[in-house]
């Protein structure tokens, strides 16, 4: 939807989702993980319990790329924008195609989703490197569609526009990297962050286009004006950085206490010896026959 809420939903979920693999990467990291995300087990090694089999990140995928599709037909109440052709036009005009553009990014997202849940769900034993291929499929898509998106706009939206295209074609670069060399923390960390540029931006896009806070709309004749756009992207780019390193922070800070924890109990608790041939038993029952004569 070219309005405030059709940028506003997906930023804010961009936003979510980048945080949760900022946490992930960290963590990662820390615990000296080979992968971004611990497979799945096979299915023989599940058990019985009905949420050990639902992909809770796919199925997530699948409910918001589905109410982001609904919304762009029919938002608001009473919007049909299922049509894509004027028939009764002697012209067959096309029709709604930044809504149609907005449907086939959550479609592929969507499908992004629908494959997690196959691998993980379906499938005997989980493959990796077709989610990530799915996953950058969605993001490369991403940043075709806003390539066309631009098209008789004025400047200052093909200016938003194309610094949206730069971070989110490199977070699908990561990943289609990352579907042959999986056990990267740099890469982990650099889809981490660009994830973070990218839906940071998609907010400001919505502060620049509909609400800006000198209650002036900005003007795209301006060059002063285009020019702090760079500006600003730059800042992004200095804001999610530090907002990746307060995460990593954050979480080394939850991950070494949760260790000197486990460290600590371990040292105060330690099982008594029950074998047969162990030493220390059979010192204690000689010292208990002994006890025995005495008495």
């Amino acid at each position: 939807m070219g309005n405030l809420e059709g940028h506003l939903l997906p930023g804010v979920i961009f936003l979510l989702y980048s945080l949760y693999y900022s946490v992930l990467a960290s963590l990662a990291l820390l615990r000296g993980q080979r992968f971004f995300k611990p497979p799945v087990p096979p299915r023989e090694k599940r058990g019985h319990k009905w949420w050990k089999w639902i992909p809770v990140e796919g199925m997530v995928k699948i409910i918001i790329s589905l109410t982001g599709i609904m919304s762009e037909f029919f938002y608001p109440p009473g919007v049909n924008r299922l049509k894509i052709v004027d028939w009764e036009d002697p012209q067959r005009p096309f029709l709604f195609s930044n809504n149609w553009q907005h449907v086939t990014m959550y479609g592929f997202f969507l499908l992004s989703g629908v494959v997690d849940v196959v691998s993980q769900s379906c499938q005997a034993r989980q493959s990796m490197k077709l989610e990530r291929a799915a996953e950058a499929l969605a993001c490369c898509t991403l940043a075709l569609l806003m390539a066309s998106h631009v098209e008789h706009k004025d400047a200052l939206e093909i200016r938003l526009h194309m610094l949206f295209i730069v971070p989110a074609f490199l977070v699908g670069l990561v990943l289609m990297i990352e579907v042959w060399v999986p056990d990267q923390p740099s890469l982990w960390f650099l889809k981490s962050w660009m994830g973070l540029v990218f839906s940071t931006w998609l907010l400001q896009i919505c502060l620049v286009l509909y609400v800006p806070p000198s209650g002036k709309p900005w003007r795209s004749e301006n060059h002063v004006d285009l020019a702090f756009l760079t500006i600003f992207f730059c800042w992004h780019l200095v804001l999610g950085a530090a907002v990746l390193a307060a995460v990593y922070g954050i979480c080394s800070l939850w991950h070494h206490r949760c260790s000197s924890g486990t460290e600590a109990s371990g040292a105060k608790y330690k099982p008594c010896p029950t074998g047969y041939n162990s030493e220390e038993l059979e010192k204690l029952r000689a010292g208990a026959e002994l006890l025995h004569e005495g008495v």
